[in-house]
């Protein structure tokens, strides 16, 4: 089980098929624009040593305030989000339930002892989910593709939708291949008759091992019952957004990466000011913030991503959604904004 988490890169068939795409070139995929996963004048020798003595602030003092719903009970009237911490959140929309990135084994990584969640953020496990009708699985990284999760969920999942490549981990894991849809950037399917989904592009990398860029990375655009979502993957700002901000917006919501940041990283994960500019870019009606609350993955405080995203967006007067794990973000109906972390 341990070995199995590290998954299977793409071979025999499944690296032809990755092959033939426009982004893969020179045995790996590329982004868009040059992306170097640490900056030329950082030191990798300092940010190691600072990773072994991260502050005391980089994890809460205490457990995580949070609300138990009951996640088969949500309704059909309007849209609900139930965010899980991190990058995971359900969305219930028009009786179907759509489940991203779930990482519910309490650690990000494939060692147990490693990245540990918070204190209560545990409160949901993969027995809480209901039906799952599509999964979305942005990209291979520990922190949004959990093997202990995936199986676990496996029995209740109708369909996968994830990016190219990824599929090999899957299969390789015992998951039916007959169920699995992998993107392309700018691809654009059905998911039966009332889901439409398209792949766009991000500004980030992939792997699981030393071996990087096999598998691709993309953010997703979900469409259905006549409301359009957002769904963020790991990026680094670029010009991207704006792109994707015209050909598919606006949106009603958009779920935006804001931790995990460092000037040293910042070409693969967005700092939080600039994740305020990529909603503008984006043309959504609503931010609500994810890949934070959950666990450390860098040295910044753990709530300053939610306090410098706040104050950039009163600035420039996005409306921003701030719920507590498990509190519901209604569409067009509640959309919580308490400083909850100022709890702790």
């Amino acid at each position: 089980m341990l070995f199995s988490a590290f998954g299977k890169n793409p071979s025999g068939k499944e690296l032809e098929k990755v092959q033939q795409s426009p982004n893969y070139k020179d045995g790996i995929f590329h982004n868009l624009s040059h992306t170097t996963l640490m900056d030329e004048n950082a030191s990798r020798f300092k940010v190691t040593w600072q990773f072994f003595n991260k502050p005391k602030n980089t994890s809460p003092s205490g457990a995580l305030p949070s609300i138990k719903t009951d996640l088969k009970t949500l309704g059909n009237e309007n849209p609900v989000i139930v965010w899980f911490g991190h990058s995971s959140y359900l969305i219930h929309v028009g009786g179907k339930n759509i489940l991203v990135d779930p990482v519910f084994s309490g650690y990000a990584s494939p060692f147990p002892f490693f990245a540990k969640a918070f204190a209560g953020t545990g409160i949901y496990n993969a027995d809480n989910m209901p039906s799952i009708d599509l999964l979305i699985i942005t990209h291979d990284h520990y922190d949004h593709l959990d093997h202990e999760t995936v199986l676990k969920l496996d029995n209740r999942i109708k369909h996968i939708c994830t990016s190219l490549g990824v599929k090999s981990h899957l299969t390789y894991w015992g998951i039916n291949e007959n169920k699995i849809t992998e993107f392309d950037w700018w691809d654009e399917k059905r998911i039966g008759a009332e889901i439409k989904i398209a792949a766009a592009p991000a500004r980030h990398f992939s792997g699981r091992t030393f071996v990087n860029f096999k598998t691709l990375w993309a953010s997703y655009i979900l469409e259905i019952a006549g409301y359009r979502f957002y769904i963020g993957a790991d990026s680094g700002y670029d010009n991207h957004f704006k792109k994707i901000g015209d050909k598919y917006g606006p949106f009603d919501i958009a779920m935006l990466e804001t931790g995990q940041y460092s000037e040293a990283w910042k070409s693969i994960h967005m700092l939080p000011e600039e994740a305020v500019q990529a909603a503008i870019d984006l043309k959504t009606k609503v931010m609500m913030p994810v890949h934070w609350g959950k666990f450390s993955l860098a040295l910044h405080p753990w709530n300053e991503p939610a306090k410098r995203v706040i104050k950039k967006a009163k600035e420039q007067g996005v409306k921003v959604t701030t719920p507590m794990i498990g509190e519901p973000v209604i569409l067009n109906n509640n959309y919580p904004s308490e400083d909850w972390w100022e709890l702790l």
